[in-house]
């Protein structure tokens, strides 16, 4: 029988990085080709067939639609791609939550796809990256990773994309998921999940947009004024997420100002600036009046990804943006 064979693609990010010194703290991200990273994956001993395709070689601060639509092309190739059994995709991870969600968004759940990546370059003292891969890998070859959606591999935790932030500015265990932690441990020996696969034979959640509409996100601060709901409406976003205080609260001044959003047709999305936590609705803020849409358990770059998604698909009045979130 024949091994089971992963596709890793590559972006770049600090799993990809090198400082030139093992103690120093500075680094450039994406040095490391696919090919180099092959060889080292192959090395491990983990029982699989590994291919690769290099799709950027950038720090994931610069990922945008070029790289996200290469992404989604390549792993709905793989998905098609009967002697896959799985997609690995190397990535920085200043970003990586959001690239995770938004291809768990619009790819359907019938192979497991698993990010990884990072917090300290390749020849640093102590580097993270090829456990990371390992484990990474390790979670794409298993058929228990299928049916729950794409998902993340790092510090030997495996967190579902619609949970995992980066909780941390550095550090190998820098990533933690809300509302649920990690939804399996793992590590290049072993895989233990803490609950059965909830999303088998799912479908897309969205189809691919031909574009992202814009949508800026604001984070809110004491006696800050309006100035930054008037920029973003200037530019021409056609929503708006604010970050907020607590429970994605902000100065009056500012409630009213997208209350005016709302009012000429954008899109207004109450998060919360907060590390973790819900978003209600109608608690201090009330969202029926202005016609706000609550986050929920959403982040800010979440809440910001899925009003995209959601605006590209046509959905645009509050009501039916609230059920999506609730959901």
């Amino acid at each position: 029988m024949a091994q089971p064979c992963i596709r890793i693609l590559a972006t770049g990010g600090t799993i990809a990085g090198t400082s030139g010194s093992a103690t120093g703290k500075a680094y450039r991200a994406g040095q490391i080709g696919i090919g180099a990273l092959l060889e080292e994956a192959r090395a491990l001993g983990l029982g699989m067939a590994c291919e690769g395709r290099q799709i950027a070689a950038i720090g994931s601060q610069d990922i945008g639609w070029a790289e996200w639509d290469a992404l989604h092309r390549e792993c709905s190739e793989a998905l098609a791609d009967e002697g896959i059994c799985g997609v690995v995709i190397t990535h920085g991870t200043d970003t990586a939550e959001e690239t995770a969600f938004l291809l768990d968004r619009t790819l359907p759940t019938s192979k497991p796809i698993v990010l990884t990546g990072a917090m300290r370059p390749a020849d640093a003292l102590g580097s993270d990256g090829m456990r990371n891969l390992a484990t990474a890998l390790r979670v794409a070859a298993d058929t228990g990773a299928a049916g729950r959606g794409v998902l993340v591999a790092m510090g030997d935790q495996v967190f579902a994309a619609r949970d995992v932030r980066k909780a941390a500015t550095q550090g190998p265990e820098a990533f933690r998921g809300y509302p649920r932690g990690s939804i399996a441990a793992v590590s290049p020996s072993s895989l233990e999940w803490f609950g059965p696969p909830a999303r088998s034979g799912e479908a897309a959640l969205f189809d691919w947009p031909a574009a992202l509409p814009r949508v800026d996100v604001i984070y809110a601060a004491a006696a800050m004024d309006r100035v930054s709901v008037d920029a973003a409406l200037a530019a021409g976003a056609n929503g708006i997420v604010l970050a907020g205080l607590g429970q994605g609260n902000a100065p009056r001044g500012v409630l009213e100002a997208l209350g005016e959003a709302v009012a000429r047709g954008v899109a207004v999305v109450r998060s919360s600036r907060t590390d973790q936590g819900q978003v209600d609705r109608n608690v201090e803020v009330d969202d029926d009046d202005y016609g706000f849409v609550a986050a929920r358990a959403l982040n800010p770059a979440k809440s910001r990804i899925l009003l995209q998604l959601l605006l590209a698909s046509g959905v645009s009045d509050p009501a039916s943006i609230q059920a999506t979130y609730d959901n």
